[in-house]
């Protein structure tokens, strides 16, 4: 299996790509500060994932990864947040996104409690 198979890959992506053409309308004067942080906060999901997915033989390195990923989508969520209160986005679009980003974290916990599932060795 190749990282670019895993679910919280999949939906991770989805959310990084729907993140980056959303923020396309946000004003000029954002494009250093919330623009650029939610992307890079929703485009770290994956490649976090993907870094711990090479490092899933190291039990540590595996799970510190991935609470990267998981810390690096609630980054995500509490950007949503400020594109809501700041009125970029509507209440609809917010809710999706975050609904999209949950289930995220969900996916990424069941692999740090399920290693053995992602090709990780029992020790």
């Amino acid at each position: 299996m190749k990282f670019q198979d895993l679910l919280a890959y999949k939906k991770g992506f989805d959310l990084a790509m729907n993140i980056f053409e959303l923020t396309k309308s946000f004003p000029k004067e954002e494009m250093y500060s919330l623009t650029d942080q939610i992307r890079r906060s929703s485009r770290s999901v994956t490649i976090t994932i993907s870094e711990a997915y090479r490092k899933r033989e190291y039990p540590k390195h595996f799970h510190s990864k991935l609470t990267d990923a998981d810390s690096e989508n609630s980054e995500t969520q509490g950007w949503l947040e400020y594109a809501l209160a700041c009125k970029y986005i509507n209440n609809d679009r917010f809710l999706e996104l975050t609904n999209n980003s949950i289930e995220i974290g969900k996916l990424i916990n069941y692999m740090i409690l399920n290693p053995e599932k992602f090709g990780m060795k029992k020790q």
